[in-house]
């Protein structure tokens, strides 16, 4: 195994054209860190780092920014419009037949132009999360109150910010390795590492010690988990007919049809937080009200929020919930078992058509029960975290895992590939 180790890794120092992907991706990702340093103009510092404090809404934002919100640079809005179009359209293909045919049956060229018209939706998506975002912002004293010509030029820079992060992505799709736009998310969560680390030093104690140690333990477990769920599959045996053109026998062999225990990845948790992170919003906009109905409102969220246990238990169950909602969006059995019967494939013991729709459903059902709980659990752990230890620097889980750990699987995978396709 350290031999196979250490003849793929010196196949990726000599290989030019993985040098050359492996460099762009570097140079791409050190100028997305460098846009994430350089300010909107109006910031007031200090009152940016009380406003984003414990503020779970941002800490949300930030995470799909890359980091780039906590500097409100002019990558403050990230790659976070082009991931909710992305969303959109795909939910869209619910409604509209057209664009789900155009999704699934017209090939490379329909993802094109499904991927053409995201674009497309990423930059109206822009103007109002940016808009909407400053509009928040230089409420709360964070901004300075500027022309309408300097906000026009602030919405204009982190609109571009964010066109610009989503051309680099499908760049770094396209000439690296990996799928660019969750190589610059990946990127934003590590490099918020270093201040983590720095923070829980200055707060060092010698006395905690133990928890410290029990603390990389349940990191180590946890990690370790969500490996194992990220990768897990339920595979479902398929059989291909025998088929005789002339003289010549196809088919006859057996495989396998995969189903993912994980199958809607990170997406049910960004549902559930832009739900449950709607009365944080609604506290922002009206806590300079004087109206008493008003502020009874906003105490009685207020309340809500800062119960940490009916929060976390509301969120657990819209995790759950919309991973039921999300799989049923993007994967349809109907349409796998009609595949299946148009190549002479089946399942031994189930009936071709209906039949097999209503095996593959069951079987999806059942493992994203798992999958379910699994991300359920993984988004109220840093609550459970934060609760036991007293501490909220030694926090583990979260949507920023699952972001990185999927995103290094990923790859991990794609590397290998890339590596054998040379070897052979």
């Amino acid at each position: 195994m350290a031999v196979q180790f250490g003849e793929k890794l010196k196949l990726i120092v000599t290989d030019g054209d993985l040098r050359k992907r492996i460099f762009f991706i570097l140079v791409m990702l050190l100028l997305f860190r460098l846009g994430a340093n350089i300010p909107i103009p109006g910031v007031d510092v200090g009152r940016l780092i009380a406003f984003l404090e414990g503020n779970q809404f941002f800490g949300l934002l930030n995470i799909f920014s890359g980091g780039g919100l906590s500097n409100l640079s002019v990558f403050m809005l990230g790659v976070g419009p082009y991931i909710t179009a992305s969303i959109i359209m795909q939910l869209l293909s619910m409604i509209f037949p057209q664009i789900k045919e155009m999704m699934h049956e017209e090939g490379s060229l329909g993802r094109k132009k499904f991927t053409r018209y995201s674009r497309f939706l990423t930059v109206p998506l822009a103007v109002v999360q940016g808009f909407a975002l400053l509009s928040l912002l230089r409420t709360n004293g964070v901004l300075a109150d500027l022309t309408i010509i300097g906000e026009l030029y602030n919405i204009t820079l982190v609109v571009a910010g964010s066109v610009l992060l989503m051309w680099m992505g499908e760049l770094m799709t396209e000439r690296g390795i990996g799928n660019g736009v969750s190589l610059i998310i990946f990127a934003g969560i590590v490099s918020s590492l270093p201040g983590a680390i720095g923070q829980l030093y200055a707060t060092y104690d010698v006395s905690q010690i133990p928890l410290y140690l029990g603390f990389l333990a349940v990191t180590a477990i946890v990690i370790a988990g969500v490996v194992v769920i990220t990768e897990a599959e339920r595979p479902i045996p398929v059989t291909y007919a025998k088929r005789i053109r002339g003289m010549k026998v196809y088919g006859g062999t057996s495989t396998y049809l995969p189903l993912r225990v994980n199958q809607a990845g990170v997406i049910p948790i960004i549902f559930a937080l832009s739900i449950l992170l709607f009365p944080q919003m609604i506290i922002n906009f009206l806590s300079t009200s004087t109206n008493g109905v008003v502020l009874a409102i906003v105490g009685a969220l207020s309340y809500f929020i800062n119960n940490i246990w009916l929060y976390g238990a509301l969120y657990f169950f819209l995790v759950f919930l919309f991973t039921y909602f999300y799989t049923a969006v993007t994967f349809d059995p109907n349409a796998i078992a009609t595949n299946l019967q148009k190549n002479g494939a089946f399942i031994p013991g189930v009936r071709p058509g209906d039949g097999t729709a209503n095996h593959i459903a069951k079987i999806l059902t059942r493992i994203t029960l798992v999958g379910a709980l699994f991300l359920g659990i993984i988004a109220v752990l840093p609550f459970i975290m934060q609760a036991i230890t007293g501490n909220p620097t030694l926090a583990i889980g979260g949507t920023g895992l699952l972001i990185v750990v999927s995103v290094v699987l990923d790859l991990l995978k794609r590397i290998d590939a890339q590596v054998g396709m040379r070897e052979y």
